[in-house]
């Protein structure tokens, strides 16, 4: 979930779509990391494989390689753009996460009172967004970054509902 949140925002930002042909996002990657081998360590295949995918002589990988090629294709593509996005996500603009919470007290399952999970889609400040940017690029968890989630929708929501009651 967190991570999705933040690269989500970062696709979000894109100016121009990445290549859509297989040949044109190896030759992306093979511009990015510079050699065949690093592209197919990148994606888990060998060496002449990606040569055969750069040359067009083989155009249809399986679907696990299609995903790793698109994810490694996405994290690299238009890294100014990206830049700039998290510079305003984290100065001014914020951050929008989608997510499901439980809403409820502590009952017996089946009752009214029962917890039920809805979806939400909150506005975090852009202190959360320069901390999640931040999580993400050290390397975080996961579940570090859910944390970070937890705490910007309690603080939006405990906010609004402060708000709302006075």
């Amino acid at each position: 979930m967190g991570g999705d949140a933040v690269e989500r925002a970062d696709r979000e930002s894109f100016t121009h779509e990445p290549p859509k042909t297989l040949k044109g996002q190896i030759g992306y990657l093979m511009k990015q990391l510079k050699s065949p081998r690093a592209v197919a360590q990148e994606i888990g295949v060998s060496q002449r494989s990606v040569e055969r995918y750069r040359k067009g002589e083989r155009k249809h990988p399986s679907k696990a390689i299609a995903d790793k090629i698109d994810a490694a294709l996405r994290s690299r593509w238009q890294p100014l753009v990206r830049r700039r996005r998290r510079k305003q996500a984290a100065a001014t603009g914020g951050i929008t996460v989608e997510t499901r919470a439980r809403f409820g007290y502590t009952a017996p399952v089946g009752t009214t009172d029962d917890g039920c999970f809805q979806r939400l889609t909150v506005h975090l400040p852009p202190a959360y967004a320069h901390r999640l940017f931040d999580a993400r690029d050290t390397g975080a968890s996961d579940q570090q970054m859910r944390e970070i989630i937890a705490e910007g929708l309690k603080d939006v929501y405990v906010t609004l509902n402060d708000i709302d009651s006075g």
